[in-house]
């Protein structure tokens, strides 16, 4: 994990902040988030048709959203701050579908800080990795802000 103290934030513009660990995205998860967000599509709940039709089925677009402030907590501490909000995302893309069964990482990269409403807003671009695809699941660029 990267450690910088609130004031030398900036500094890391343009960066990379860290890689995750590998999760598992496995068929209670994506049950699971079905539950939460009331989408359960066959193509990520049905096991049997979407194995018949898909050869398996896939995690949602926005629970692999979802996971990136799991995936991206663990990268960097920042040293002072006392709280931090997410304030949304510029851009969000789903490049490549997530198969039940396997493994995702973020990786993170600083793009931008600015001064907002007494402490730091932080733009990110986060890029979802699928292990073994060279095509990533997803790149959201997140905004946060972060106070002393």
């Amino acid at each position: 994990m990267k450690t910088v103290a609130f004031g030398d934030v900036q500094s890391l513009v343009g960066e990379e902040v860290g890689v995750s660990d590998w999760v598992h995205i496995d068929q209670d998860r994506v049950n699971q988030f079905a539950e939460a967000t009331g989408d359960h599509q066959w193509i990520h709940v049905d096991v049997e048709r979407a194995t018949k039709e898909l050869g398996g089925p896939i995690a949602h677009g926005y629970l692999t959203l979802s996971l990136i402030p799991m995936l991206t907590g663990s990268m960097m501490n920042i040293e002072g701050v006392t709280r931090g909000i997410n304030y949304g995302c510029n851009k969000v893309r789903f490049t490549n579908m997530v198969p039940v069964g396997s493994k995702v990482r973020a990786r993170q990269k600083l793009k931008e800080v600015n001064e907002k409403a007494g402490g730091l807003q932080m733009i990110n671009e986060v890029t979802i990795e699928i292990e073994g695809q060279e095509r990533p699941a997803c790149v959201a660029e997140t905004i946060s802000v972060i106070y002393q």
